[in-house]
């Protein structure tokens, strides 16, 4: 759990400390300002920026993208496909195990995110055009 929001919290912790040392400079305007910068960063660390993932993440057709918290990679696959990333299950391998196996057994014993499994495939950090075109459309 703790490992989960490591950068998210560091992020914040650091925000509050450089807006204190601002507010002691005489500059409020300036402090506010970073610190909304460092929250905004914290919250896109943090799990809070990706979808919820069912609990089982094999219950439909799909494709599953295996991520955890803090992967610049991972954010980038998010932040590229948009609205689209609603239509995929996102699971977070630090928070379920099975799923840390799974990406395991796909990438030869790394934990590599992220992974992303369609039809059965495993496919480590792909395109995000890729991805978008992979996706069937919502019926």
């Amino acid at each position: 759990m703790l490992r989960r929001w490591s950068a998210a919290v560091l992020t914040a912790t650091c925000g509050v400390l450089i807006a204190a040392a601002k507010i002691g400079d005489g500059a409020p305007g300036t402090a506010a300002l970073l610190m909304a910068a460092f929250l905004v960063l914290g919250f896109v660390l943090s799990p809070l920026a990706f979808p919820r993932a069912a609990a089982d993440a094999t219950s439909d057709d799909r494709p599953v993208v295996y991520w955890r918290p803090g992967c610049v990679f991972c954010l980038r696959l998010r932040a590229r496909l948009g609205a689209d990333a609603d239509r995929l299950r996102w699971v977070d391998i630090w928070q379920d195990p099975s799923a840390a196996a799974t990406v395991r057994s796909i990438t030869g014993g790394d934990e590599t995110v992220p992974t992303v499994v369609i039809g059965g495939q495993g496919h480590v950090n792909p395109d995000p055009s890729w991805l978008r075109e992979q996706i069937v459309p919502a019926a």
